[in-house]
């Protein structure tokens, strides 16, 4: 089981009410386990952070990045981020608000991709 800062809390739900166009767009899409049946939750507090969404069955982290997270200093928080989940065996998959907004479909088939990787194995 995830540790969570409980103190994140109220922050976590106010994002969940005030998400942005491309988060409501993916939301639509992930929600009520419609990708391969696997459950998504948004906003979801791990550690001292708030993942945008997170699948526990995929150990996957998806981040929805607007235009501030492409500075330096933005970036380097974010790769902080990334190594604490990381730290904790999850993978974090990053998209850009216009990724997400211009080419929806290319976004869920990477998700897709990750959650259900290809048998390993030699038959």
């Amino acid at each position: 089981m995830l540790h969570y800062n409980n103190d994140l809390k109220h922050l976590a739900r106010e994002l969940r009410n005030n998400m942005t166009d491309a988060e409501k767009l993916l939301w639509s899409r992930l929600k009520m386990k419609q990708l391969s049946g696997y459950q998504f939750y948004r906003q979801k507090i791990i550690g001292n952070y708030i993942a945008d969404f997170y699948c526990h069955k995929a150990k996957l982290v998806i981040e929805i990045d607007g235009g501030e997270h492409y500075s330096e200093r933005k970036a380097l928080t974010d790769r902080g981020r990334d190594g604490h989940f990381a730290s904790l065996g999850l993978k974090v998959l990053r998209f850009s608000n216009l990724e997400v907004l211009k080419n929806t479909d290319s976004v869920l088939e990477q998700i897709f991709l990750y959650s259900n990787p290809p048998e390993s194995g030699f038959n």
